[in-house]
């Protein structure tokens, strides 16, 4: 039974198709050497206003460009392509023009009006050209078996090094009328996203709502919930060419999100539950992550030193390895902290496994090592940083690093 206004549901099921007027698929266009389901197709039924953040990464893929292209010109669109296999990145003005072909494919087959309502992405190999008679062939399939439960067959279809689908949905209601939030990502490695909006491994992710909402707002409140979590999140500290997150709005709930309304604080809190929810997902899903660590910094001189000292732990491979061997080797957590480049005294500094005193004034709290092996043993736990230099905080979600992550990545392509 749906809950009273403010309140929310999670969707039995749910994911990027839950929301009204939204049909998706799976399809098999033979780009995987596995010859498991590789593309996927989005629809909506109506028009829908949009918005999407994308990677910094100078040597972003063609589909990031023409996609940022899109969100720059047009106030609408209707549908996104999604390729697994091949990253289509750093293949110059062939690559470009094979995205645009995609989404013209599309628009063909779905019989819309212009190509550049339907945006693009892709995910694989790096410097490889689409097939493109066989994205031609997986667009086709696509669209004959779109549907509204199509969203787990589209969410598999994204996957690369993934070992399972991530997707969710929430629903609230707003006047007796159901509004939903769904979405689906993929992402393993190549994970440490730093995505800006538009106008100004990989990780892809898309998220749709039922909600009626203007593309300025939609943007506004993508990249505020984007920056609380798949920013936040590292695998690897390698930033892929290919990032995007993208969200579409068809109004098909009838009810109309505002600025500064409590529909919009509704709406913020349901968008930010599904982005949080598949940002974890993706370390959780971290090739070969076997422990799931929040790296929690208080007490920095400003935001920028939080980050700073948060992210140089995350991404210590020296960090990561003994977080994977249960090794309570706090020194080297020190060591991070101290070449982040945040400014602090060090013996102001205090660092606490789980709450178990480790570091109280830059020094050893006396906490016997056994205490601290204990919570290293645990799938997940917390790694709490107060510098003592502040009132400003971070928080960053990483994983560790295992044998399987180097044998994944050192035959990826081979």
């Amino acid at each position: 039974m749906q809950k009273e206004d403010s309140c929310f549901d999670f969707v039995e099921n749910g994911g990027v198709s839950s929301p009204a007027g939204f049909l998706s698929s799976g399809a098999f266009a033979g780009l995987k050497q596995s010859g498991k389901a590789d593309m996927a197709l989005l629809y909506s039924e109506k028009e829908c206003s949009f918005a999407g953040t994308f990677t910094s990464n100078l040597f972003c893929a063609a589909p990031v460009r023409y996609c940022r292209e899109v969100c720059a010109s047009m106030k609408t669109v209707r549908a996104m392509v999604i390729n697994s296999g091949v990253a289509n990145a750093c293949t110059g003005l062939e690559g470009y023009n094979n995205a645009k072909a995609t989404a013209a494919e599309a628009a063909k087959v779905l019989k819309l009006d212009d190509p550049r309502k339907v945006l693009v992405a892709s995910t694989g190999h790096i410097g490889d050209q689409l097939p493109m008679e066989k994205i031609v062939k997986g667009i086709r399939d696509g669209a004959e078996h779109l549907s509204p439960e199509g969203g787990a067959d589209a969410a598999r279809a994204i996957m690369t090094t993934d070992t399972r689908p991530k997707e969710l949905a929430v629903s609230f209601t707003v006047g007796g009328k159901k509004v939903t939030v769904g979405g689906m990502c993929k992402g393993a490695g190549m994970i440490s996203p730093k995505m800006v909006i538009a106008p100004h491994a990989t990780m892809i992710c898309c998220v749709t709502t039922d909600a009626s909402i203007d593309n300025d707002l939609l943007s506004r409140l993508l990249e505020k919930s984007v920056e609380g979590s798949f920013n936040r999140i590292t695998v690897d500290s390698d930033m892929s060419t290919n990032d995007t997150v993208v969200v579409f709005a068809n109004g098909a709930s009838g009810v109309r999100i505002l600025p500064g309304t409590e529909e919009e604080r509704s709406f913020a809190e349901a968008l930010d539950m599904v982005t949080a929810h598949l940002a974890r997902a993706i370390v959780y899903d971290g090739e070969g992550v076997t422990k799931f660590i929040t790296v929690a910094v208080t007490g920095a001189k400003n935001d920028a030193d939080a980050e700073k000292c948060a992210r140089a732990i995350a991404n210590s491979p020296l960090c990561k390895t003994a977080w994977f061997g249960g090794d309570p080797n706090w020194g080297r957590i020190l060591a991070a902290a101290g070449y982040s480049g945040a400014s602090f005294r060090p013996e102001n500094f205090s660092l606490f496994f789980d709450g178990v005193p480790v570091i109280r004034g830059g020094l050893p709290a006396g906490t016997q090592e056994s205490e601290m092996a204990e919570v290293m043993k645990q799938r997940e736990f917390t790694v709490k940083v107060d510098l003592g230099a502040g009132e400003s905080s971070a928080t960053v979600w990483t994983g560790d690093f295992t044998y399987d992550y180097v044998k994944i990545n050192a035959d990826y392509r081979t």
